[in-house]
């Protein structure tokens, strides 16, 4: 067995899985997006441009929501194709776990709020 390749080897044991690998312009290119896209929100903030707290703070979770994309396909290669789609599937799962965690929290804490005792409320 000195020197022989006669076994069959797993497959992707040599990086041949075709899964997207990254390179320096692709690394740059998702660097700068999150610099922007960091650096736009504190400016915002910084200079109070909008002047509505309300919505500087849905402008900023814009910007966030952009910035997740950025990491996930710049620095994380996710897409459709990599992995078979199982990565999508589980990016997708996770994102309803949290939806529902962040419902039932939001509806607890409001009914919690409208339930309370009436001298509760003065405190």
């Amino acid at each position: 067995m000195s020197g022989s390749h006669d076994q069959a080897e797993p497959h992707g044991a040599h990086g041949d899985d075709h899964a997207p690998h990254g390179s320096l312009r692709g690394y740059v290119t998702g660097f700068l997006l999150s610099v922007v896209l960091t650096a736009i929100p504190f400016w915002l903030v910084m200079n109070d441009i909008l002047g509505n707290a309300t919505l500087t703070a849905i402008v900023i979770m814009a910007f966030a929501a952009a910035q997740i994309v950025v990491h996930m396909v710049y620095f994380l290669h996710m897409n459709g194709r990599s992995e078979g789609g199982w990565n999508m599937m589980g990016l997708i799962f996770t994102l309803v776990i949290v939806a529902i965690v962040l419902a039932g929290s939001l509806w607890v804490m409001f009914h919690l709020n409208s339930n309370m005792m009436p001298d509760m409320h003065r405190m």
